[in-house]
């Protein structure tokens, strides 16, 4: 198929008052270019991208967070006689791909925008007896088999039949900086990719327990950084890893041991905060799904979010581990999760999953956490 450009579509970008719509219009297209070589036009509601290798713009473009939906076009002015060659060309590639044959029910869809000599029921029609003087293949407007359509704007005319499904969300980069908690699991990849998909960019922060964990852990974090930033173009995902080991050697010899994992999380919540507020993020990630392991209790997770002001969002709160698992294989990161890296050696034999906020004060003051709070925040590195 002879295609020259790709149509992109948004969504809820187009709910937007003029002034954030242009906004976002702007950094999508950013983001678009920083995912492949190409040039790329803004009119009303689309954008038209030129790629320097259109295999690749086809394939990359559904890792761009904004976009709704894509199609593969070919164009031409919007003259009659430049409408009649090209579709008719179009048409003899799509017998010639195997798409349209005689017994395929086809439909046209014109949309137009701009003054134009024509209605778009008029072109429809008109570019209908086109197709049909190429190949005598059945209209049906109800249920075709094949939908050709073709836009009209201002003096250029397009020409498709496919609508690629984008990763739709917001762009990234329109809705600030978030801290999310990364592991080497299937769940936190995930909740970083749909916050990156609602538009926000993201400082992944990871927690080195060795020696209760091997390097393999902080070795599948990076692994899965890296697919992950397979969609953040515009905004790659910033690295930070605390050694982490301490802070848990401290909770496991002064405070009650069934209170590690709850000390654990509490800690992990107040460091990032304090990660935040170093740079400039407004909110923190987890992947915390309501009873899916012993901190995710609805207990713990309250006990374990005291002392901390900013926001922490868990956007898979709602979400079983099947739903989580499918996201993750439609992503890529499940297979890098389920890489073998031991575990964390700290966890109890019996954790506690119904903590109350006063026993989980004791146990702070019990380790005096301020401390070593502060202690494995100064152990924070880049991994850039």
């Amino acid at each position: 198929m002879n295609h020259d450009v790709i149509i992109a579509r948004y969504g809820e970008i187009g709910l937007k008052s003029p002034k954030i719509r242009s906004r976002f219009e702007r950094k999508l297209v950013k983001n678009i270019k920083a995912t492949f070589e190409c040039e790329v036009e803004r009119n009303q509601g689309r954008i038209y991208i030129f790629p320097e290798d259109f295999d690749e713009g086809i394939e990359k473009l559904n890792r761009v967070f904004g976009v709704v939906s894509y199609s593969p076009a070919t164009s031409t002015s919007s003259s009659y006689e430049d409408i009649d060659e090209v579709l008719a060309r179009y048409t003899r590639d799509l017998i010639g791909e195997g798409v349209l044959d005689e017994n395929t029910k086809f439909a046209i869809k014109c949309r137009r925008v701009g003054t134009h000599d024509f209605t778009s029921q008029e072109m429809a029609a008109h570019c209908g007896g086109v197709v049909r003087d190429v190949i005598p293949a059945p209209v049906d407007l109800s249920n075709p088999d094949l939908t050709i359509f073709v836009e009209i704007r201002e003096d250029k005319a397009f020409f498709f039949h496919e609508k690629i499904r984008g990763p739709g969300g917001l762009p990234l980069g329109t809705q600030g900086k978030v801290v999310v908690l990364l592991s080497s699991g299937i769940d936190s990849p995930v909740a970083a990719y749909l916050m990156m998909k609602r538009g926000c960019e993201v400082i992944a922060l990871h927690c080195n327990n060795d020696p209760f964990s091997g390097p393999k852990v902080t070795e599948n974090f990076n692994l899965l950084v890296d697919q992950l930033n397979i969609y953040a173009s515009g905004s790659p995902i910033r690295r930070r890893v605390m050694d982490y080991g301490e802070y848990l050697q401290a909770a496991k010899e002064r405070a009650p041991e069934k209170m590690t994992c709850v000390l654990c999380k509490s800690g992990m919540y107040r460091i990032a905060e304090k990660l935040a507020q170093k740079l400039g993020a407004d909110a923190i990630v987890d992947g915390s799904s309501v009873g899916q392991v012993a901190s995710q209790t609805m207990s713990n997770i309250l006990a374990t979010r005291y002392g901390v002001d900013m926001p922490i969002l868990s956007p898979l709160i709602g979400l079983d581990k099947e739903e989580i698992t499918a996201i993750a294989k439609e992503i890529g990161t499940f297979e890098i999760s389920k890489i073998d890296d031991g575990g964390c050696s700290a966890v109890p034999r019996y954790p506690e999953t119904r903590a109350d906020l006063e026993r989980v004060k004791e146990a702070c003051e019990a380790m005096n956490q301020d401390a070593e709070i502060e202690k494995a925040f100064e152990k924070i590195r880049k991994l850039d």
